[in-house]
């Protein structure tokens, strides 16, 4: 494989040797292994990664969200990138940290069907598994006893360009964002078809002419019809963008620029003053005030 090329994956999963002595923690390891359908509004955000890039720094906030007592750290280097990862030391410490390290491996697969190009992967504990599984799921066969946990990725393929999402992939987070929207408003007609093609592939939002082709009729057609509903293209797609950055906001860390760039927003800018007619506020204000909001209903009564 030559720089700045993806081997496509050709597995659609993986399976734990046998192994008498440690049979039971392999089970509760494939159990806690991450899938994209799981991951919530963090799965939106995956799924509207451009580059490589975009998805370790979408699985590395996600696993600050859900690892509280976790450390982790992503550095570049000329020619390595290097993820580490360090949690308590406990008993099933290395099932943690072979699932942690394993994410980004694991979500481009299930989102793209590629392997991200892996230099060295390198565990503080011993080997606990057949080797052809790691192998298999880092593409990298590992070295144990070392001082710390971290995967090398190769820092030429970090801003290569992702193909398309896969269909299990699409049609999950789809679903997911035709829920969100339902919950805050639910339209039928010819509007509620337009939204649903516009949220068809939530990583890449579609221009008028591309819905209108969907619908097999031209821009202007589409256009008198949802005139006739009180609306039109621009207030549909700025309804979707509006609940997407909302959720992407308030769930995840991503910056505003992140958001924008997963919006289809060519810069920042643009993206503000739209939230600013939307919210009445800029993003960083929308969701500090909802997170204060979260923090003072959690707070105890005294």
């Amino acid at each position: 494989m030559s720089d700045g090329e993806f081997r496509r994956s050709t597995t659609s999963g993986h399976t734990v040797a046998p192994n008498p002595e440690h049979g039971a923690r392999q089970r509760v390891c494939a159990q806690q292994e991450p899938h994209l359908s799981l991951l919530g509004v963090w799965g939106l955000a995956v799924v509207s990664s451009r580059t490589v890039r975009e998805i370790v720094e979408v699985v590395v906030r996600y696993l600050e969200s859900v690892v509280p007592d976790g450390r982790f750290s992503f550095e570049e280097g000329a020619r390595e990138a290097r993820l580490r990862c360090s949690v308590p030391e406990t008993d099933d410490e290395y099932v943690r940290v072979e699932r942690i390290l394993a994410g980004v491996q694991r979500i481009a697969r299930e989102a793209f069907g590629v392997e991200v190009p892996v230099v060295r992967v390198v565990f503080r504990h011993h080997a606990l598994r057949e080797p052809g599984w790691y192998r298999e799921t880092f593409g990298a066969q590992p070295t144990f006893g070392a001082e710390e946990n971290l995967v090398g990725y190769e820092t030429t393929a970090l801003d290569m360009a992702l193909p398309h999402t896969s269909e299990r992939a699409r049609s999950t987070c789809e679903k997911q964002c035709r829920d969100m929207l339902a919950q805050r408003r639910v339209r039928g007609g010819i509007a509620g078809s337009v939204r649903d093609l516009i949220v068809r592939d939530p990583g890449r939002l579609p221009d008028q002419v591309t819905v209108a082709a969907g619908l097999f009729v031209s821009p202007r057609t589409l256009s008198r019809w949802l005139n006739q509903e009180g609306t039109s293209y621009r207030a549909l797609l700025d309804e979707v963008r509006q609940v997407m950055s909302e959720e992407l906001l308030t769930h995840t860390g991503m910056t505003t620029e992140q958001v924008a760039a997963r919006l289809g927003y060519a810069e920042a800018a643009s993206f503000i003053r739209a939230f600013r007619r939307w919210k009445g506020c800029p993003p960083q204000e929308f969701r500090a005030r909802v997170l204060a909001g979260r923090a003072r209903v959690a707070a105890p009564a005294v």
